[in-house]
């Protein structure tokens, strides 16, 4: 499907963040309801028509720094100025940029932001603030639709819709079915890593629409019944190959990518090749299968591998992920245009990871974001394509250097004012990474140190993408989770009410108000 950006004069995403220094952590259920949040929540939505079909789209691990890297390296493509000099440290002369190339979501009519911990952190997981989202409950990072105890379920948006205003629902995902943010709109597990006992949950669901990538521990502890063949006895049409998805016309149905990659997840966009089902064409498929129903839908898609290339500090992957989201986002868009007045669209994050921001130290003010379309591979296909033979077969570091220069654009040698070629110090990363990857030598006494430069990943393979980041301007500062806010964006009927910033539990408080479920 082809991309659709639009360029826009004023949205200022920071303008949102600054707002948040005001007012930080309030929710609906601890807070005794606050008369702010109150009139933020049911005191303004519980009076407005439902929207007959819903979307919401989570940018898992996608914040503002995500969203705007994504914006700006687009900006950068597309500005010849750019591409012809930049600013000098001592003149302030050069060329003026454009700006950014703006997100389709980010010209939404409505703005907000969504504070983002949970019962325990400030840097929350996906499994509590997906439930947050869900179900308007706080809990323990790495629980979904229980409270602290384990013990109180939660019955979320999407299974209320169901059953109790008769909407169809599709859960849509770029990573597993069973992972924490899909099985937070049907699942009820105190561990989000009981991946069979919430698969078994998905096909109980009756929701008629699952798409993405595959289910994680399908067969159990080896013994159980496999998850797929319990999904067929149980009425669901199981999908295993494009050919067969594209032929779906109705539900209920489960969709498996044909073309998984890493962790039985869809492919990163930026390996994603043009005969290979995107994100988008999963939308498409879903309103083809969910629109039948007279009731209504609601629809989940998570945009999950933005979260694990964050992770992995990729930022290439990253953005390219972002603009897959934002692409699936494109398709619900053109369906809001032919029915204006039912439709509401809400694009979020669960919560923000790696702690990505745009600037580094290493190039002071200035940026290269086009550098980043050098990379032609995630960190996770070259481990797979690469890295694993390097160490069987004991490959060179010159034969490792051509790879790199050839997937990533980082060279040893070069014009003047090559902003690819490595310096000695990022050489020498290099090389210390190459040796700990292949043979396995320690490139620090202190595992500290070893743990700040590669966190759990392939050294060779997130060095590389640390210094091409680097090189563009963009920095992360860890390998997990962050406690930055999210924007709430939201287009079409009912949009205005989520213009403000507000805890992460208002998005459910807002969305069942206007809904009138109980």
């Amino acid at each position: 499907m082809k991309r659709i950006f639009h360029r826009v004069a004023a949205l200022t995403c920071t303008a949102a963040m600054a707002l948040g220094l005001v007012a930080c952590g309030q929710t609906s259920q601890d807070t005794g309801d606050t008369d702010q949040v109150q009139q933020l929540s049911s005191g303004e939505t519980a009076d407005l028509k439902a929207p007959k079909y819903v979307f919401l789209f989570i940018g898992d691990g996608m914040s503002y720094p995500q969203i705007q890297s994504t914006s700006d390296f687009l900006g950068a493509l597309n500005d010849e100025d750019y591409w012809q000099a930049q600013p000098s440290l001592d003149d302030n002369q050069g060329a003026i940029l454009d700006g950014p190339e703006y997100l389709n979501f980010m010209n939404f009519e409505a703005a907000g932001s969504a504070v983002t911990f949970d019962s325990n952190s400030f840097a929350p997981d996906s499994a509590s603030t997906a439930t947050s989202i869900a179900t308007g409950y706080k809990t323990y990072s790495g629980s979904i639709n229980v409270d602290e105890t384990g013990t109180i379920e939660y019955e979320t948006i999407a299974e209320k819709l169901h059953s109790q205003k008769g909407y169809s629902v599709g859960v849509i995902t770029s990573v597993n079915l069973n992972h924490a943010t899909p099985a937070a709109f049907y699942a009820h597990q105190a561990s989000r890593s009981s991946y069979y006992d919430i698969g078994l949950e998905m096909i109980d669901s009756g929701f008629e629409y699952f798409a993405g990538g595959g289910l994680l521990s399908p067969d159990g502890d080896g013994s159980q019944d496999n998850l797929y063949d319990l999904a067929e006895e149980a009425g669901y049409d199981v999908v295993m190959t494009q050919a067969e998805a594209e032929a779906v016309t109705g539900g209920p149905v489960v969709i498996i990518d044909e073309h998984l990659a890493d962790s039985d997840a869809m492919a990163y966009e930026l390996d994603r090749t043009e005969d290979m089902w995107a994100l988008s064409d999963y939308v498409e498929k879903g309103i083809e299968v969910l629109s039948q129903d007279e009731d209504g839908f609601f629809m989940m898609c998570e945009g999950g591998k933005i979260d694990w290339a964050c992770h992995a500090n990729d930022a290439g992957s990253t953005i390219h992920d972002t603009q897959a989201l934002a692409d699936a986002v494109q398709v619900a868009i053109d369906f809001a245009a032919e029915h204006p007045d039912e439709t509401l669209i809400v694009v979020t994050g669960d919560h923000e990871t790696g702690g990505l921001t745009i600037g580094f130290a290493g190039t002071d003010y200035d940026t290269y974001l086009d550098l980043l379309e050098n990379q032609k591979i995630s960190y996770a296909k070259f481990d797979s394509d690469y890295v694993a033979s390097y160490k069987e077969n004991k490959t060179d570091f010159a034969t490792v250097l051509a790879d790199i220069e050839n997937l990533f654009g980082l060279k040893t040698q070069g014009e003047e004012g090559d902003k690819l070629v490595l310096t000695e110090y990022e050489l020498e990363q290099l090389r210390a990474a190459y040796e700990k990857s292949i043979n396995g030598t320690p490139a620090s006494e202190y595992e500290q140190e070893e743990y700040v430069l590669y966190g759990t990943y392939e050294p060779l393979s997130v060095t590389i993408t640390h210094i091409i980041n680097n090189k563009s301007g963009i920095s992360f500062t860890s390998y997990s989770h962050t406690g930055l806010p999210v924007a709430v964006l939201a287009h079409g009927l009912n949009a205005e009410v989520f213009n403000g910033y507000y805890d992460n539990t208002e998005i459910y408080n807002k969305m069942a108000d206007m809904l009138g479920v109980q």
